[in-house]
């Protein structure tokens, strides 16, 4: 097996690694996922959900690129909820509620049925590298796989130490090992490390619990669902989710086991995700509020087992136990397991190319967790685009860069490799400049055309893509042409209080008022018509009402990206020498020397970077 050199091998098999090696093996690279443990592929560690703010549109582009989390995330939802729904089109984010166990179970399956994937459990104690390439790794019992790149996936495995109160041990996820030997290797290569902390809630027994005393959380009325192809289809019944709260006795019996927290007694000096805060550095950071809320989430259709969201914690658990205790529902709560904290190395990404491969060793590439992200869906993304680079790589074929304004997924990794992270980062909406052009429901058509060219998004995806762009652009012209009489949307208007016309008038015109909706237009016998001999579905209606709605602020934002990309095309050499401009800050040239930016654009984002150096670059390129 292992005589043949493979095009690209994929170290570890979480969200990133799966990702990675689909993407290789579907785009025709010789590929090899191995971890050290098959049975947990695709394992979600942490809460079993996928999406949520921002999240979502990851997953949607992810999917929309013919990777697996959408169609994963379909076929073994639980729940479905469209979040921020009172806000604009931009701010809607996808998330379902998963079946943990299914999850894994199907990310398997569909990896098994891969063509040109190979799979191995053991531990890869090193990597093999000969005049700064990387030609294979090495595993614990002493194997040398050969491989034209890598892709490393490690998660929070890298040196991974669990801490529960004042207790520690080696681990990269309650109960399993940790992985050992990668980290020394890279340091010794001139890679700078780092270490991180994330954290868990308590698992609890569903049976313990009295529902009657939370509130009901339940799923949308109509779900919706991630993918975009046919594969999947929405879900027809859904689990509901609970609500509890802390409360400030809750609140002074965790309080109680602070001398014993690792967070608070210098156990853990590592940075952790800061819009993910433990239980009591809540507690601690917001001490004004008296309560915080828990939500209950099953762990799957069929287990008795909750996720207690919202009760991160590395407590003793005799401390975790007695607070939890006194929630609204879990007076009798048994555990599962309890919270813990981890600790890992991670590698700051402004060591990377855009590509997510190494600038220290050519073919190498690191993905996920290993970057300073948090979340399966950042993790996701990282991996898919590890992977498609990889078997670009080593197909000699040019790199797969995703630009700000073309997705999140290229939001996040120029974020990372320009400005690097201290702490564990995570995508919000906010942190897109274009997100009126970066929503949910269009990932397909930002980004389907685009990896059909690269070999990795099918034809019948496209297909269904370009068939839902032209009946959603027909619909749009049809309201462009078509007048509608006063007799006739006048009762519309009044209903809405919304004020009549006096004459005929365009149906564009009256459908971009703010209060109006498709529901209201179909109203229209002409609209309605139209729908139901054209065949419309619901995605093309949602595409076609947001396109109508949002005409003025989706052109403004093309413009704003159009500059943007001027600046893009402004190529930096590799070998620039930023200490020759000495019109430039001396932060300016430390910074530019260090991260090397591919762009003048990628330069104007990096933190100690001004407008004003960004002109004398210019200058000196003739610009």
């Amino acid at each position: 097996m292992f005589d043949k050199e493979y095009d690209v091998i994929v170290v570890g098999a979480g969200h990133a690694g799966s990702e990675a090696a689909a993407a290789a093996a579907n785009m025709g690279s010789s590929t090899l996922l191995i971890t050290m443990n098959l049975q947990n592929i695709g394992q979600m560690s942490c809460n079993p959900a996928m999406g949520g703010i921002a999240k979502g549109q990851i997953v949607r582009e992810i999917d929309a690129m013919g990777g697996y989390s959408g169609i994963i995330s379909d076929k073994t939802a639980i729940q479905f909820k469209m979040l921020n729904k009172s806000k604009g089109p931009a701010m809607w984010s996808p998330r379902v509620q998963s079946d943990r166990m299914r999850f894994s179970e199907t990310w398997r399956l569909m990896l098994e049925q891969t063509k040109n994937l190979d799979f191995y459990q053991e531990m890869v104690s090193g990597i093999l590298v000969e005049n700064e390439k990387i030609v294979g790794v090495r595993t614990s019992l002493g194997l040398k796989i050969k491989g034209k790149s890598v892709v490393l996936t490690n998660g929070t495995f890298l040196n991974g130490l669990i801490h529960i109160g004042d207790k520690q041990f080696g681990g990269g996820r309650a109960g399993e090992r940790a992985a050992t030997g990668i980290t020394k290797e890279l340091v010794d290569l001139g890679f700078e490390t780092g270490r991180m902390k994330t954290g868990t809630p308590p698992r609890v027994d569903g049976r313990s619990l009295d529902f009657s005393k939370m509130s009901l959380q339940p799923g949308d009325d109509i779900p919706e669902k991630f993918s975009f192809s046919d594969q999947t289809q929405p879900l027809e019944h859904q689990r509901a989710c609970h609500m509890s709260y802390t409360s400030p006795l809750v609140h002074d019996l965790l309080k109680e086991g602070f001398d014993r927290s690792p967070m608070f007694n210098g156990a853990i000096q590592s940075i952790g995700p800061r819009y993910c805060p433990s239980i009591e550095d809540k507690i601690n950071r917001f001490a004004d509020k008296d309560r915080h809320q828990l939500f209950v989430e099953p762990e799957g259709w069929d287990t008795v087992e909750y996720y207690i969201n919202g009760f991160s914690t590395s407590l003793p658990e005799d401390v975790q136990f007695k607070a939890l205790q006194q929630c609204d529902g879990f007076k009798n709560v048994k555990f599962f397991r309890p919270g813990y904290a981890i600790e890992y190395d991670y590698f700051p990404p402004t060591q990377l190319r855009h590509t997510l491969e190494t600038k220290l060793v050519s073919g190498l590439y690191f993905a996920g967790q290993i970057n300073g992200t948090t979340g399966y869906e950042e993790a996701a993304s990282q991996g898919l685009m590890a992977g498609i680079n990889a078997h670009l790589k080593v197909h000699e074929k040019d790199p797969f860069i995703l630009q700000r304004n073309e997705a999140y997924i290229g939001v996040l990794i120029d974020d990372l490799i320009t400005k690097g992270t201290e702490e564990p980062y995570r995508m919000f909406t906010s942190r897109a400049e274009y997100r009126t052009l970066l929503r949910q429901d269009n990932a397909d058509f930002r980004l389907t055309p685009r990896s059909h060219e690269i070999g990795l998004a099918a034809d019948e995806r496209l297909k269904r893509m370009e068939q839902k762009e032209m009946q959603s652009n027909q619909f749009i012209q049809f309201f462009k042409d078509t007048s509608v009489a006063p007799e006739v949307i006048n009762p519309i208007l009044t209903e809405r209080d919304s004020a009549p016309v006096k004459q005929s008038d365009k149906m564009y015109k009256v459908f971009s008022r703010p209060n109006i909706t498709m529901e209201d237009m179909r109203k229209v016998p002409e609209v309605d018509l139209f729908v139901s001999e054209n065949n419309l579905d619901y995605d093309v209606l949602q595409q076609t009402e947001i396109q109508v709605k949002y005409a003025g602020y989706i052109e403004k934002e093309k413009n704003n990206a159009d500059k943007l990309n001027r600046l893009e095309g402004i190529k930096i050499p590799e070998t620039f020498d930023y200490y020759k401009l000495k019109s430039l800050s001396y932060e300016a040239r430390e910074k530019l020397s260090e991260i090397k930016p591919a762009t003048v654009s990628q330069a104007s984002r990096i933190s100690g970077v001004s407008p004003n150096d960004i002109s004398v670059m210019l200058v000196y390129m003739g610009r």
